[in-house]
């Protein structure tokens, strides 16, 4: 008999071994190193927005997950959206659905919720894509000399953060949350834990007693055996304003007889042009043609719809690109049968509305895998239907149906 509930404080070591099994990279065995993970785990505890659960069979631990309650920007509406990490089977347990099992009475408790969305970070995106989760905007991975920054005309209003600075911090990453399709509400407690920790720096932009923007980085090792060699990581970049962004340039590019390198993870394939050089490795080129490497793309954060109907309603205050039809959507959706089937949905002047009773004009027939990754703008429909990923029952509305989807990608800064 399966029993899948939240798990006690008693249970946390339990979950720890399974875990350090799961993920022999995060070096669990280690024993300073599993002092400082369990004592994650006992913060984590005091946050009610993040749960941690397990899968028991006749009373043993045989899996372990934990749920997160975000809140994202959904196109300017700020909606429940569910999050899945840290998921580990017992290695006795492997092959037994176990994985499946939880991830499914996930997706049931956010539906209950009245979420639409949920989201997760893939250990293997095709593992989950099975289950129906559609990719999310790509991860680049840029490298570059601080030399190769544009020097602007000033660092003025430039400040190092220090640890009763947190109020500001937080104004300023809600300001941009609020603008930014994709981006997670933050607690409070994570701006302390930022400025608490002495290996991150932070230079903000102070602006009548706010900030403006901000820089989170960390030093890391360079390329030579030596404790002159190190490079700058930047772990993240927020600004208001071309200037802010400048000031916050300028002030990297002066580190350039510090530091051989920064490297920057994004999900922004145009932040290459503030580079007078985009060379990601100087010499490397693509095989066969003329062109350098500018950077490393990876697929990260994957979403999933978990209610059509739901979803178009809590887009009530969204422009649709002033498009009007009347649409159906057929979902295919065999991990999460609930979620299948036809959904009419009618637009006028961009404003959508559910209507199971019009007679549609054009239906769209995809799965729930594409029509994720549809939903969040992460792809637009043209590449799906082009693609053989989506059918319209009447090509003459692809234009329509395409202007229909546009929109920005999302943008997600925070990891879990």
């Amino acid at each position: 008999m399966r029993q899948i509930r939240k798990l006690f404080l008693d249970e946390l070591d339990a979950s720890i071994a399974i875990t350090a099994n799961a993920y022999p990279g995060m070096e669990l065995s280690n024993r300073a190193n599993r002092i400082r993970f369990r004592e994650r785990l006992n913060q984590l505890e005091l946050d009610p927005t993040v749960h941690s659960y397990g899968l028991f069979e006749d009373g043993q631990l045989c899996g372990v997950m934990r749920w997160y309650d975000f809140t994202m920007n959904y196109f300017g509406t700020q909606v429940l959206v569910g999050g899945i990490g840290g998921v580990a089977v017992d290695l006795l347990h492997k092959k037994e659905k176990v994985a499946a099992e939880m991830v499914r009475a996930f997706l049931r408790h956010y539906k209950d919720a009245g979420s639409s969305l949920v989201a997760l970070y893939p250990f293997r995106p095709d593992f989950y894509r099975r289950m129906g989760f559609g990719h999310g905007s790509p991860m680049y991975h840029y490298r570059f000399s601080p030399a190769s920054l544009p020097k602007g005309s000033t660092k003025s209003d430039l400040v190092f953060l220090e640890s009763d600075d947190s109020e500001r911090l937080q104004s300023c990453y809600a300001r941009n949350q609020r603008r930014t399709h994709g981006m997670m509400v933050r607690q409070p407690d994570y701006w302390e834990r930022i400025l608490n920790e002495p290996s991150i720096q932070v230079v903000g932009v102070a602006r009548d007693r706010g900030l403006s923007g901000y820089l989170i980085f960390t030093f890391e090792d360079g390329r030579h055996d030596s404790f002159l060699s190190h490079s700058i990581h930047i772990r993240e970049l927020i600004y208001d304003t071309a200037e802010d962004l400048s000031r916050l340039l300028t002030f990297l590019q002066t580190q350039a007889d510090q530091s051989e390198t920064i490297s920057y993870n994004i999900q922004d394939d145009s932040f290459f042009y503030n580079f007078i050089d985009p060379r990601f490795d100087p010499g490397k080129m693509l095989p066969v043609v003329v062109a350098h490497n500018s950077s490393i793309q990876g697929l990260g954060i994957m979403y999933r719809v978990l209610d059509v109907a739901r979803l178009f309603e809590s887009l009530k205050s969204h422009n649709f690109n002033n498009v009007s039809c009347r649409l159906k959507v057929d979902l295919r959706d065999s991990f999460f049968p609930e979620n299948a089937g036809a959904t009419i949905v009618e637009f006028i002047n961009g404003q959508v509305w559910l209507a199971p009773d019009v007679t549609p004009e054009v239906a769209l027939s995809l799965d729930v895998a594409e029509f994720s990754s549809l939903a969040v703008g992460a792809v637009g429909l043209r590449k799906l239907v082009e693609y053989g990923l989506a059918e319209i029952s009447d090509e003459t509305y692809l234009d329509c149906l395409d202007g229909l989807f546009s929109g920005p990608k999302p943008v997600c800064l925070t990891q879990f």
